[in-house]
């Protein structure tokens, strides 16, 4: 069985086109080329390759017009994109995340949230990465708890377009900030107590950012604190199309297939490489990959692996016809990170005392998992999002 087979094991990829799989070998070979042999080195020096971005989005994985004409006319098809995310995280989270905070994050803030005019004025430019930017939502004191502890405050002044805004507060774990010319602040209109966003240039004066060092997790992605001290941004920096936590929650809603499709694929690069390290090391004179006990390691993985991947894809079906709820998203969440959990630390197991060297790869799928596990909505919340669904009856309070 090669990788490609195991990490896809009932053939889901069977319905892309021509067109897509070949964009996704364009991908795969980019990634094979510029960012394997350099991710040890990388994730030990907590460096960012921020020049990657330039080559991937040469790549035109959003909007070739090979891949349009089998999407929607404006984007590909949400498969494609669903593979895209598990290519890039089969490889390394934290390029998918340099990645895909600027076309997926920032990008769906943008497309969803502003006005057709900024849409029209933006959305080229954020996809060529001509213009960078980030989604700066967690505080400092508040993570899961946003929607009803939001301290970043934004006060009007004047009226009409000619309106400005003062914004004070701060903003934590903000993933490509210094790398992003606009951050996408999520503040609170101190007049109706509603959430806003607003596009706050990087450089204007009263914003301070401040990196997170001693990381566990993501050491490839630059995370940073946001100070913002009485920043001025105008009426026409606020994302028109988002006057409450709920206009904000669908936006986030959207966004949670990737988690799924990118715990599916670091579960199938954590196999393989679990499957390359059992089958290379002997020990008592047979490779290990001959014993009972890590035969049952690995088709543990694989199984978690292809259930994951089965529930991103039946996720992205759900989206892509509009019924999605919302304890789908969070329970597909919650399941995938666990099954994560599980895959990556068997992988671990199975390299022994290998496992916790960066040469082997499972040591960094191993701390990078934990990333995934808290974002997009801690275990805990989630789950209370689906026993509200099973029980009718919320236990957040």
């Amino acid at each position: 069985m090669t990788d490609d087979e195991a990490a896809d094991f009932f053939g889901f990829a069977g319905t892309l086109t021509d067109a897509e799989r070949s964009k996704l070998a364009e991908l795969r070979a980019l990634l094979d080329e510029r960012v394997r042999p350099h991710l040890a080195d990388w994730w030990e020096r907590a460096h960012t390759p921020v020049e990657l971005r330039r080559d991937l989005a040469a790549l035109r994985l959003e909007d070739d017009p090979a891949l349009l004409a089998d999407g929607d006319g404006d984007d590909p098809r949400p498969l494609f994109t669903g593979f895209k995310n598990f290519e890039l995280a089969r490889c390394d989270l934290s390029t998918a995340m340099l990645y895909g905070g600027q076309v997926s994050m920032f990008r769906t803030l943008v497309r969803q949230g502003g006005s057709l005019t900024q849409v029209r004025e933006m959305d080229a430019r954020i996809r060529s990465f001509d213009l960078t930017g980030c989604f700066a939502l967690t505080e400092p004191a508040h993570g899961s708890d946003v929607a009803r502890g939001l301290e970043t405050t934004a006060t009007r002044h004047g009226d009409g377009p000619d309106a400005t805004w003062t914004i004070t507060g701060e903003k934590r774990w903000i993933g490509n900030a210094d790398a992003s010319e606009l951050l996408g602040v999520v503040a609170k209109d101190a007049a109706d107590g509603r959430a806003k966003v607003f596009l706050v240039p990087r450089t204007a004066p009263g914003v301070e950012l401040e990196p997170i060092t001693g990381k566990m997790s993501l050491r490839i992605v630059r995370n940073s604190n946001i100070r913002l001290n009485d920043v001025t941004v105008r009426e026409a920096d606020r994302l028109q199309g988002i006057d409450s936590f709920a206009d904000l929650a669908r936006i986030l809603g959207s966004l949670r297939a990737d988690v799924v499709w990118f715990a599916a694929g670091m579960q199938a690069g954590a196999l393989e490489a679990a499957r390359r390290y059992a089958m290379g090391r002997a020990q008592f004179g047979r490779p290990i990959a001959s014993y009972q006990l890590i035969q049952e390691k690995l088709a543990r993985m694989l199984g978690n692996t292809t259930a994951t991947l089965a529930l991103a894809v039946s996720l992205t079906g759900l989206d892509e016809r509009g019924i999605r709820t919302e304890a789908q998203a969070a329970m597909s969440k919650l399941w995938s990170a666990d099954r994560l959990r599980e895959t990556v630390a068997l992988a671990r197991e199975t390299c022994g005392g290998e496992g916790i060297t960066l040469a082997r790869d499972v040591g960094r799928f191993f701390a990078d998992a934990e990333a995934l596990y808290t974002y997009e909505g801690t275990r805990e919340i989630n789950a209370l999002i689906v026993g509200r669904e099973l029980t009718g009856i919320g236990a957040f309070v």
